[in-house]
């Protein structure tokens, strides 16, 4: 019998590889076989390390949810109460809808598959948690989820109309929820 390889990396490939396989052909083209191709790893390793394609995609989700939330919690605005927060919301909104947009548009595919995989929801509520977490520090808790919901909705918006991300609107109604 030949010795086990250790490769401590291999389940982070085994998630980004899911990842790059979502971003191609959706969640349909989700398998066991296809991560494991794409990762270049025995197919027993995403068994291994994934029972079910439902906690491959709960691994997933938690790792692209983490982008905007972890700019959102190292946002200068939260703690200096003298700064803008509805025109730094808007900032961050756009700076993320304006970087790649297949990892925008994936993180929402992610996201939104929440809706028909139950195994997803924690993680989907994770993201609007950690984000209204964030913000509760210069708002009360009841706008600190509000000002996320509008932030979903503008963000959707824009990846289902193809619209170009509008600065100054999302500004003046991320002001309007924090008046």
């Amino acid at each position: 019998m030949a010795p086990r390889r250790y490769d401590p990396g291999r389940r982070d490939r085994i998630i980004d590889a899911a990842i790059r396989v979502v971003g191609r052909g959706g969640i349909a083209g989700l398998s066991h076989r296809t991560v494991a191709a794409e990762a270049d790893v025995p197919l027993g390793s995403t068994t291994y390390h994934f029972a079910s394609l439902d906690e491959l995609l709960v691994a997933a989700l938690r790792r692209t949810g983490e982008n905007f939330a972890a700019a959102v919690r190292t946002s200068g605005a939260l703690t200096d109460p003298g700064a803008d927060l509805a025109a730094e919301l808007a900032r961050l909104t756009g700076e993320w809808l304006g970087g790649e947009r297949t990892g925008v548009e994936l993180e929402y595919e992610l996201y939104l598959a929440a809706l028909r995989r139950p195994a997803l929801r924690p993680v989907a509520a994770e993201w609007a948690d950690g984000v209204a977490a964030a913000l509760a520090g210069r708002t009360d808790p009841a706008t600190a989820r509000a000002l996320v919901a509008l932030i979903d909705g503008i963000c959707l918006q824009v990846l289902l109309t193809d619209t170009v991300y509008d600065e100054a609107y999302a500004a003046e109604m991320l002001g309007r929820l924090l008046a």
